[in-house]
């Protein structure tokens, strides 16, 4: 059965949504069972180590950006017209929400992809922080805080009614993305082989970077053969926990890629936690762990938006297409995350500079 039978079968907007979910339950599950988080990665590199977690989310990048450019130079997806890169980037949004969402995600102990694999588990500290990741995120798009968002990203832009391909501007040769694929992927297991890092784990964090390639090729596929427009798109968690929220809300809610990916996510997270018997009910640890929580979820909705993508959608999905905005709100992710952990959980620090 080929795309345009299923289409015919269930509607394209159907279509869509199912491409996300099952694109979701991948990611679910590999990043469930490779416990992949950027937060905690940026945390073991700014406190002096490159050890297991960094190896983890650097294979996950490899992976994405490796099998990304292999369909791109072998020309099974042209994601020239990909949203992330069609419309204008914007620089100041990527470096102050880049910065603000790095922050954020040290305060509640993960970015928005990891809190909604925790929340699968039974964590409903990571639910109730993905839900006020969602409505900030909202407000941010459309609320209260889009003002302000709209100030601050339009102050710098990119030139040219479009985001600026790293790849394009640098005149790189073809196939120059998968050499660097390959190479940041030895460099990750090498990593691995030092830290003594099961090799289920890397596979299963291969697996992470692995979705993002399959939902570039899902959502090209289906625009190809579509009669409407289809955005051309890959996993990302600031928008689609935004949409998903508001299509619980309306009164005629569209299925979209984004509308099945986030209950993709869930279930596939879920699913493996049951295999392996890893749910388990917990909760907040007092009133100040529940500020910090709340604080940092609130951070992430906004900076994520600011930034145009949030860990993933950025940190993975961008960087995998050589977006410029993407690989600046990468590197303030990281800034913000050191920034964060030095001034708020590394005591090392705290005692140093009291003393």
């Amino acid at each position: 059965m080929d795309l345009i039978t299923v289409m015919d079968s269930l509607g394209e907007a159907n279509t869509k949504a199912l491409a996300g979910l099952l694109v979701g339950v991948v990611f679910g599950v590999a990043a469930q069972r490779s416990q992949f988080c950027l937060r905690a990665s940026a945390v073991e590199f700014a406190r002096g180590r490159i050890g297991p977690r960094t190896a983890v989310w650097l294979l996950t990048f490899a992976t994405a950006l490796f099998w990304t450019q292999f369909a791109i130079y072998f020309e099974y997806v042209d994601l020239s017209e990909a949203r992330i890169l069609a419309v204008p980037g914007s620089i100041s949004g990527a470096i102050l929400g880049g910065l603000i969402f790095g922050v954020g995600m040290v305060m509640a102990r993960g970015c928005s992809g990891r809190l909604l694999v925790l929340a699968a588990t039974g964590n409903l500290r990571a639910v109730i922080s993905g839900l006020v990741f969602a409505v900030f995120a909202q407000m941010s798009l459309h609320g209260w805080l889009s003002p302000l968002r709209n100030s601050l990203a339009g102050l710098w832009t990119t030139p040219g009614g479009r985001n600026v391909n790293l790849l394009d501007a640098l005149g790189a040769p073809g196939g120059f993305g998968m050499l660097m694929g390959i190479g940041f992927a030895i460099y990750a297991i090498y990593i691995a082989y030092k830290n003594r890092v099961g090799y289920s784990v890397l596979i299963f964090g291969a697996g992470v970077g692995f979705s993002v390639a399959l939902g570039w090729f899902a959502t090209y596929s289906i625009a190809s053969v579509s009669f409407e427009p289809t955005s051309i798109e890959s996993l990302t968690f600031t928008g689609p926990s935004a949409n998903t929220l508001m299509y619980f809300l309306e009164t005629s809610p569209v299925l979209t890629f984004a509308i099945g990916l986030v209950p993709g996510v869930f279930i596939g997270a879920f699913l493996a936690a049951l295999f392996t018997r890893e749910l388990k009910l917990q909760g907040f640890e007092g009133g100040a762990s529940m500020r910090r929580y709340l604080s940092g979820a609130a951070l992430m909705g906004f900076g994520g938006m600011l930034a145009g993508g949030c860990a993933i959608g950025n940190g993975v999905t961008g960087t995998s297409v050589f977006s410029l905005t993407a690989w600046t709100a990468l590197f303030f992710f990281w800034v913000g995350a050191k920034l964060a952990d030095t001034l708020l959980d590394n005591r090392t620090f705290r005692f140093a500079t009291a003393g």
